[in-house]
């Protein structure tokens, strides 16, 4: 898929907007939709048929929810449908693996995967290749249910209109810049312009830099420093040093905010060029003062979902104080959940929610009188632990992992350590300067003093970063898009 992806941007992406920019605004649609469909179906053939399955699903709940508009009874009907299989699709092709497999673990069982059975059947038969070991995640999927369903829950709240046009919510639900890898963009947010939208040079010109912005955080940054990662990684964490596991981890720490922010912001300027708004997803969330603000701050579009949809639902903070706090430990635990089907994930969740809990009830105000390195550094170290618990394999591993990095195995720093502090001194400073906002205040001096040089200049340096992405992209053999996994 990550081949899919670049190919399809370098390759299929200039000759989808010329067709996009002389076609009719009537057609336009019609073209993200099958743009849409040739970007999923390039990396995930058969899997393309659910992520159509959940267009239709909701396509038609929100149909017949128009239908009987006065009739809440059935309103209600169509909306426990949509939820229902779209939550349904999920569980059985992200989930089911991980809960049959603890099912088993708990009463000492060996259930077979129905789905794997099917897969093994319909091998015997058509021979199509489908995996008998384990189910097959479906690239993205956690992120076009939760987009599609946003549509029929908002329009049973009445906060939008009903879309008729099938061609017009396969668009949406279809959109190639964030299909797989988010933002996570609702109905609500893009309902005019579905329908009709403007599409001019300046916004280009804005989408363009954002593309070249986001390409350049995920070729340049996330892959030159995620090397460093996936070497610690794959070293024995019972040998390792103090030293080498925090450079380790330290590594993944940048690299998954330079991948998936720069998938975000290759995704909105696309969607600008296309004359879409997609909602920011990232706000430099590494100088956050506390954990309650760095998931304000960090995929701002999923915490927002969750919010919407789920702790409101459950009551909120409306229901005292501790429905408040059972709301939030389930809303985290979902969080989690939501990133991987495994305990890593769930209790990756629960441990933000935990911190975000003791904040609330107080800590906060404790961490807002102190200097502001100091609540930055605190929040960015618990960020830090946090990912140890994201990115390796299982609970074991984690544990080690966290042994090494306070000194459990007795070696502070050892000639891996030394090798690749030399080696990885000046990416990991660009890490850190291009994880703040240093850069726009720089840029914003300049343009104050001489905007006309901003505006001279961007075009060419644009021009002269795509070139270098492109040259590392021919160049290099490790790119991994990190979020297309969930």
């Amino acid at each position: 898929m990550v081949f899919s992806s670049l190919t399809f941007i370098y390759l299929f992406l200039p000759i989808v907007l010329i067709l996009y920019f002389i076609s009719p605004m009537k057609i336009k649609n019609l073209i993200i939709f099958i743009s849409g469909i040739l970007f999923y179906a390039w990396g995930e053939p058969i899997c393309v048929l659910i992520m159509l399955l959940s267009t239709v699903i909701d396509y038609t709940a929100g149909i017949f929810m128009h239908k009987f508009d006065d009739n809440q009874k059935k309103r209600t009907i169509c909306l426990i449908v949509s939820v229902v299989m779209n939550v349904g699709l999920l569980a059985i092709f992200k989930y089911s693996d991980f809960i049959i497999d603890s099912v088993n673990a708990l009463f000492n069982l060996e259930i077979l995967n129905p789905v794997v059975r099917l897969n093994k059947s319909l091998n015997s038969v058509f021979d199509l290749g489908l995996n008998e070991q384990r189910v097959d995640l479906p690239i993205g999927i956690s992120f076009f249910t939760f987009q599609s369903m946003s549509y029929t829950i908002d329009l049973y709240r009445r906060n939008i209109k009903v879309q008729k046009s099938f061609i017009n919510f396969s668009s949406y639900v279809s959109l190639f810049p964030q299909i797989v890898a988010g933002p996570i963009v609702r109905y609500e947010d893009v309902q005019k312009e579905i329908d009709t939208r403007k599409i001019n040079v300046s916004m280009g010109a804005d989408g363009i830099a954002i593309f070249v912005k986001g390409l350049s955080k995920k070729v340049l940054l996330a892959n030159n420093i995620g090397m460093l990662w996936t070497s610690v990684k794959a070293m024995d964490y019972s040998e390792i040093s103090v030293v080498t596991a925090w450079l380790g981890i330290l590594a993944f720490t940048f690299q998954i905010y330079f991948d998936f922010s720069g998938y975000s912001d290759m995704a909105v300027g696309l969607g600008k060029i296309l004359g879409f708004n997609f909602p920011q997803n990232f706000d430099h969330p590494y100088m956050s003062k506390s954990v309650s603000e760095f998931w304000r701050r960090w995929h701002m579009t999923l915490g927002n979902w969750f919010k919407s949809y789920v702790y409101i639902s459950l009551g909120g903070n409306r229901k005292g104080f501790h429905r408040t706090l059972i709301n939030l430990i389930i809303v985290w635990a979902l969080t989690g959940l939501w990133h991987g089907s495994s305990w890593n994930f769930v209790i990756w969740g629960m441990y933000f929610g935990v911190i975000i809990i003791i904040e609330r009830i107080g800590f906060g105000k404790i961490l807002e009188k102190l200097p502001a390195f100091v609540s930055t550094l605190y929040t960015f170290v618990l960020v830090v632990f946090g990912w140890v618990l994201f990115d390796t394999t299982d609970l074991p591993a984690c544990f080690s992992y966290l042994k090494a990095m306070f000194g459990g195995n007795g070696i502070i720093i050892d000639g891996n350590a030394k090798y690749f502090i030399v080696t990885n001194m000046l990416i990991f400073a660009l890490c850190i300067f291009g994880s703040t906002d240093l850069f726009g205040k720089i840029l914003s001096k300049i343009r104050s003093k001489n905007n006309s040089l901003v505006e001279w200049s961007a075009p060419f340096i644009q021009v002269v970063l795509m070139l270098v992405c492109t040259s590392f992209l021919v160049n290099a053999t490790y790119n991994p898009f990190l979020y297309f996994r969930f």
